[in-house]
C-alpha cells in the first residue's frame, strides 16, 4: 500500500544517502585492514618469535582501531575520561550504601536514629523562626508516632500531611514512618477539586493538616470519604494549643494536644516498623496528562535520591545546605531534607522563596548558625560551617538575577549551587554575580529512573552519557514524533538511538530489583504503565519514558529541548492543560476552552494562555481572576486570555490549538479580544503597547 512504499522510499534514500555510502566504506577498508593486518602479525610471528609477534599484534590493534571507531573516539574518550571516572565512583558509591541499607534491611528512620545518637544536639533543620536539633526532630517524630499508633493506625495505613515549610513536616512525615504508615505529600498550593482529588488518590485514611489551611480543607472535607479522619496542628507560635475556631470544631482532631501527652524518648512498644523496599511517601506530579498523579517512593528510593546527589555532586556531611524549594517536592524534600537525615548535615528552609533574600539568607543563617555552636572553638565554625550549598529552580535563578545588586551578592560561603532548569542563557551570568564556584545541574522524574548530572559545571547540560561505556548507566536518548513524544521504531519493531544533536526522548531501561533501575510509578497502575514501552532494544525489554526532548552533543552532555504532549513547565510545575482546561470550561458556563503554553521573552518555561470560544463576550473578566485563584494554584492560572470569535475544529471534532499557539498572545496576530493576568490576580486587557512592554522584558510575570 501507499504506506509501505512510502517507507520503502525513505529506506531506499536512508540507505542510499552520503554518510551510510561512507560508512560502507570504512566498514569494507576495515575488513580489509584486518585481513592483511593478520596475516602480517602471522608472518612476523612466525619468522622473528613471540616477543615480535606480541609487539605487531599490538601495533595491528591500534592501526584498526584507528581506522573503527577512529581517531576522533579516542580524542573523545580523552577529553571525557575524567568526567566518567568520577561520575563512576559515585555511582558505585552509591550501589554500595544503597546495598548496605538493603542487606541490613534499614530504613530512613533506621539511618536518622543512628545520626540522631552521633551527633544529638548538631541542627538539623533550621527556618525563619525555628532552629531544631537533631534529638529535638527525633522526639517530635516520636510523639507523632506514639499518637498515630495509639490510634489504631499500624504498617501500611495512609496519612496524608498537608503543611507549609517547618520543622513540623520534616517530623511529622518521619514520625509516621516508625510506624510504616505511608504519607502522601499534598502540593499546599491545591485547592478545590484538585485537593479532594489528592486526598482520594493517595487512598488516605486520615489528613494531618496545617491550620493556614483549614479553610481549603473545610471547602472539601464535606466530600471526602467517611472514613477519612481530619488531625489540625495549630501552627501559631503564640500559643500553638489555641483550639480551632468554628470551621473545624467537631471535624477535626487537635494534633497539638494530643502530641503535647505523648512520650518522646521512643516509639511505643508494638509498632510495627518498615522495611527497606516499603512505600515511605507518596509524591504528586501532575505527570503528562490529568489530575496530580501519587508517584510511590520506597524507603529504597529516598536512599537512592539522596546519596545519588550526595555522591555525585561530592557533599560534605558538615555542608550547610539552603532550600527555599516546597518540602512536598522531591528536589527540596528528598535531596536537601536527606542529607540532614541520612548524613547529619543541617538544611536551612525557608516558607516562602524570596528573590532578594536568597543570598542574604544564605550569609544570615551562615554566622546564626555559628552563633548556636558557641561552646565549639573558631577552628570548630570553620570546620563545621566553611560551606554552603544552596538549591534552586530556573525559575528561581532568573528572579535572583533580576533583584538590584546588594552587598550579600558575594559576602556569602556559598561553594555550591544545584538544582534543574538554569537556564544557558543565564548561567554564566549567575555564578559570575554570585560568586559561585559549582553549578550541579539535574535532571530525574521523581517517578522515573532516568536520572542524569552535570557533575562538571558544564554551561547548559542537564547531565551527560558516556561515550566510552554507556552500557554502565543504560539510559538513551531515542528517536520519537516530537509532537507525540512516540517512539519510531524500525524495520525489526525496535526503537533506535539519536545522532548527535539530533533531538529524541529520553529513556531509562528499567531492571527489576535493582534501586538504580527499577521503575515504582504511581499509585494508578493504568498510568504507570503508559509511562513504559517495550521492546525498546530488544525483544521483551522494557524503559521508562520521560515525555521530554534531549539532544547529545558529540561528548556526550545531554541539553533539554522541549517537553512533548500538552504538559509544559511554568513557575518550576508541570501544568496540565486538560485540567485547567476542565476548572476553566467550568467557570465560564461549560464554553470550549483550549489552553496551551507560550514563550515570553527571556522566561523560563511557557506561561499558560486559555483561548475561550465566545463570540457574543457573555464571560465576566472583572470576576473571572478571583474565581481562578479560588479554583486553580496560582502556576496553573492562565496568564493569558484570549476570546475567540469563532472555533477551528478538526474532521474528529477536536480543538486545535497548533495555529493559536503560533499566534501566541500578539495583538497583530488577530482580531480577538486579549487579556494578562496583573500582580494582584485580575485581568486586564492586552494592548499593543503592553504587548511590547513584554517583549522587552519591562512587563515580567
Amino acid at each position: 500500500n501507499a504506506k509501505d512504499v512510502k517507507i520503502s522510499v525513505e529506506q531506499i534514500k536512508h540507505i542510499s544517502s552520503g554518510p551510510n555510502r561512507a560508512s560502507r566504506r570504512r566498514w569494507l577498508l576495515f575488513l580489509l585492514m584486518t585481513s592483511l593486518a593478520a596475516a602480517g602479525t602471522a608472518l612476523i610471528w612466525h619468522y622473528h618469535g613471540v616477543y615480535y609477534g606480541l609487539l605487531g599484534l599490538y601495533c595491528s590493534l591500534l592501526l584498526l582501531l584507528l581506522i573503527k571507531p577512529g581517531f576522533r573516539w579516542f580524542y573523545i574518550a580523552a577529553v571525557t575520561t575524567p568526567r566518567d571516572t568520577l561520575a563512576l565512583i559515585a555511582y558505585i558509591r552509591v550501589l554500595l550504601f544503597v546495598r548496605r541499607q538493603q542487606r541490613k534491611n534499614l530504613n530512613v528512620g533506621d539511618i536518622f536514629e543512628a545520626n540522631v545518637a552521633r551527633c544529638p544536639d548538631k541542627l538539623a533543620v533550621v527556618s525563619e523562626s525555628q532552629k531544631w536539633t537533631f534529638r529535638q526532630l527525633n522526639e517530635h517524630a516520636n510523639r507523632v508516632a506514639n499518637v498515630f499508633h495509639s490510634h489504631g493506625y499500624k504498617k501500611g495505613d495512609i496519612v496524608g500531611l498537608l503543611m507549609e515549610n517547618r520543622c513540623e513536616f520534616v517530623a511529622t512525615w518521619l514520625g509516621l514512618s516508625k510506624l510504616g504508615v505511608i504519607t502522601p505529600l499534598i502540593n499546599t498550593n491545591l485547592r478545590g477539586a484538585s485537593l479532594q482529588h489528592s486526598i482520594k488518590v493517595g487512598n488516605c485514611s486520615a489528613l494531618i493538616y496545617s491550620s493556614s489551611y483549614r479553610t481549603a480543607v473545610m471547602d472539601v472535607a464535606k466530600d471526602l470519604p467517611a472514613h477519612v479522619a481530619l488531625y489540625q496542628f495549630n501552627d501559631s507560635a503564640a500559643n500553638p494549643a489555641a483550639p480551632a475556631d468554628g470551621l473545624s470544631q467537631g471535624l477535626a482532631q487537635q494534633l497539638n494536644a494530643l502530641l503535647e501527652s505523648a512520650a518522646k524518648d521512643k516509639v511505643a512498644a508494638g509498632a510495627t516498623r518498615a522495611d527497606h523496599h516499603d512505600k515511605l511517601l507518596y509524591i504528586y506530579t501532575s505527570g503528562t496528562t490529568g489530575l496530580p498523579k501519587a508517584a510511590v517512593i520506597t524507603h529504597s528510593r529516598y536512599f537512592f535520591i539522596a546519596a545519588g546527589i550526595h555522591y555525585a555532586l561530592g557533599f560534605q556531611d558538615n555542608d550547610v545546605f539552603y532550600t527555599p524549594l516546597p518540602l512536598y517536592h522531591t528536589a527540596g524534600g528528598v535531596m536537601s531534607i536527606g542529607q540532614a537525615l541520612l548524613f547529619g548535615s543541617t538544611v536551612v528552609i525557608r516558607k516562602k522563596f524570596s528573590a532578594s533574600g536568597y543570598f542574604e539568607d544564605c550569609a544570615r543563617f551562615n554566622c546564626t548558625v555559628s552563633h548556636k555552636f558557641a561552646k565549639h572553638s573558631a577552628l570548630d565554625f570553620m570546620r563545621i560551617f566553611r560551606f554552603q550549598i544552596a538549591q534552586y529552580i530556573g525559575e528561581m535563578a532568573r528572579y535572583i538575577l533580576a533583584t538590584a545588586a546588594a552587598p550579600h551578592d558575594r559576602q556569602h560561603q556559598v561553594r555550591m549551587v544545584f538544582g534543574n532548569g538554569l537556564r544557558p542563557q543565564i548561567w554564566t551570568q549567575f555564578v559570575e554575580r554570585f560568586k559561585i564556584a559549582k553549578v550541579g545541574e539535574f535532571y530525574g522524574a521523581t517517578e522515573g529512573n532516568a536520572n542524569i548530572m552535570n557533575n562538571d559545571s558544564t554551561v547548559g547540560a542537564i547531565g551527560f552519557v558516556s561515550r566510552i561505556l554507556p552500557q554502565l548507566y543504560p539510559i538513551s536518548v531515542i528517536r520519537a514524533d516530537l509532537h507525540t513524544g512516540e517512539p519510531i521504531r524500525n524495520e525489526k519493531g525496535l526503537c533506535e538511538l539519536c545522532g548527535v544533536q539530533e533531538p529524541g526522548v529520553f529513556v531509562g531501561k528499567i531492571v527489576k530489583g535493582n534501586p538504580c533501575r527499577e521503575f515504582l510509578g504511581y499509585v494508578d497502575t493504568k498510568a504507570s504503565a503508559k509511562k513504559v514501552v517495550h521492546d525498546v532494544f530488544s525483544k521483551g525489554d522494557m524503559a521508562f519514558i520521560s515525555g521530554d526532548l534531549l539532544v547529545a552533543d558529540e561528548r556526550g552532555y545531554l541539553y533539554f529541548k522541549d517537553r512533548t504532549g500538552d504538559t509544559f513547565r511554568w513557575k518550576g510545575e508541570n501544568v496540565s492543560t486538560s485540567e485547567v482546561e476542565a476548572q476553566l470550561s467550568n467557570l465560564v458556563g461549560y464554553k470550549d476552552t483550549i489552553v496551551y503554553g507560550v514563550c515570553i521573552p527571556q522566561t523560563e518555561g511557557r506561561a499558560g494562555m486559555a483561548a475561550i470560544y465566545d463570540p457574543t463576550r457573555e464571560v465576566n473578566v472583572a470576576t473571572l481572576g478571583t474565581r481562578l485563584t479560588a479554583t486553580l494554584p496560582n502556576y496553573a492560572r492562565p496568564i493569558f486570555l484570549r476570546f475567540l470569535r469563532r472555533i477551528d475544529l478538526t474532521g474528529t471534532f477536536k480543538l486545535r490549538k497548533v495555529e493559536l499557539q503560533q499566534q501566541s498572545f500578539d495583538p497583530a496576530a488577530s482580531d480577538d479580544e486579549l487579556h494578562y493576568l496583573q500582580p494582584n490576580g485580575s485581568y486586564a486587557p492586552l494592548t499593543p503597547a503592553i504587548y511590547e512592554s513584554i517583549q522587552r522584558n519591562e512587563l515580567r510575570f
